[in-house]
């Protein structure tokens, strides 16, 4: 049976995620090796230390090759980061041959054109998407191939990002002798993994909220509307709980990953009150006081993610309501407290599972990974549907371009 390699590389702020798998065509894909380290030198989204982060990725990248069997030559690497901004473009073009067919070339002219935007000079394009075509004033074409008409427009969202941000990226990796197979938005990615067909069709949003950064991300239309980067996450809400606390950073990461609940105060108030310890010597804090804390910073997260959408009805916007995945999503309560603050649904996005080891990745913080496979299934191929629509192949080689 034939089979192709399919990697990924998801470079977070609190943990480097190396998976690789195996394409086996319709019977799909096969996790063949997986590598979690702790993540050094990267802060919300940005290589601090080029090399504690080539250290880091190279100690993913080795666990996952332990387990597979294989060397690893080439993934697809998550982009995330303050730095990273969005915009909608529209570009024109007239359709001059005799016939007045619009042909596959032909909207790549357009997509070039509206790729041809403005931006500083510190920026560079990274993703070109298209939205809409308009065929002679026609709205709402998805693809407008073999169609008649004199005038093609095409509605795209183009993410940019600093150029010497990904460059650091980009040299930690191919330092190890690793090539990149593509750059990818995160937001993009985890939505590939936890966003169900239906959901991007009606008008969704996606919060995946990181260790260092929550990206944002809303489908409407079965595309991309909207995206953005908020540098608030889960390192946030530790450090908020080694203050309020009085304990260090590293004890408080601990509570929160062992006692962390964001559960509404109605519902604490029904809790028994306890101590919790959190030293060998009998030190001791209240689980009121750290689920308080804790609740108090997620809510003003979620928050600040439903003041980055575009508009003010947000229940016509997104009749689908939230999808929270990420790191954060594994707080306990975080998508009843969601409900309480956004009045709309909320369900957590856990990762779709795989044959082979995929089991591992069933958790919400492995949607950018497991969606960095999918993208390539997805985008990587010139000749299936979705990368026609997308218009995102051969782009790869412009960004590398750029930001090598």
């Amino acid at each position: 049976m034939r089979k192709s390699k399919v990697n990924a590389i998801d470079v977070g702020t609190t943990k480097i995620c190396t998976i690789m798998a195996e394409n086996y065509g319709d019977e799909g894909l096969r996790i063949i090796g997986v590598g979690v380290t702790p993540s050094r030198g990267l802060h919300k989204g940005l290589v601090l230390s080029l090399s504690e982060a080539r250290d880091s990725i190279r100690a993913s990248i080795r666990m996952a090759e332990q387990m597979a069997g294989r060397k690893l030559e080439s993934a697809n690497i998550g982009v995330t980061g303050r730095h990273i901004n969005s915009t909608n473009k529209t570009g024109t073009i007239a359709i001059t041959r005799n016939n007045q067919i619009v042909y596959p070339e032909d909207m790549s002219r357009a997509l070039n054109i509206a790729r041809n935007v403005k931006v500083p000079s510190e920026q560079k394009v990274l993703h070109v998407i298209p939205r809409d075509y308009m065929v002679d004033g026609q709205m709402g074409v998805k693809n407008p191939t073999g169609m008649h008409g004199s005038r093609l427009d095409v509605e795209t969202h183009i993410i940019t990002a600093a150029a010497t941000s990904i460059r650091n990226l980009v040299k930690c990796v191919r330092s190890i002798g690793v090539e990149i197979d593509d750059l990818v938005m995160e937001s993009l990615a985890s939505a590939e993994a936890v966003l169900e067909p239906e959901e991007r069709q009606d008008g969704v949003l996606l919060a995946d909220i990181g260790g260092g950064t929550t990206d944002i991300a809303l489908f409407r239309d079965n595309t991309i509307y909207h995206s953005s980067v908020l540098p608030v996450a889960g390192y946030q809400v530790t450090r908020d709980i080694s203050i309020g606390l009085g304990i260090t950073y590293e004890l408080a990461e601990e509570m929160k990953k062992r006692y962390g609940d964001v559960t509404p105060r109605e519902k604490e108030k029904n809790k028994p009150g306890k101590e919790i310890s959190v030293t060998g010597d009998g030190h001791s804090v209240s689980y009121q006081d750290l689920s308080e804390i804790i609740r108090v910073r997620v809510e003003e997260l979620l928050r600040l993610v439903m003041l980055e959408l575009p508009q003010a009805d947000i229940h016509k916007l997104i009749p689908a309501g939230l999808v929270i995945t990420g790191g954060g999503a594994n707080l306990p309560g975080i998508a009843e407290l969601g409900q309480k603050i956004t009045h709309m649904p909320v369900r957590l996005g856990v990762p779709m599972r795989f044959q082979g080891v995929g089991d591992v990745l069933d958790n919400p913080a492995h949607a950018t990974g497991v969606g960095l496979l999918l993208w390539q299934l997805n985008n990587g191929d010139t000749q299936s549907p979705r990368a026609t629509d997308k218009g995102i192949h051969g782009l790869l080689k412009k960004a590398l371009r750029l930001f090598g």
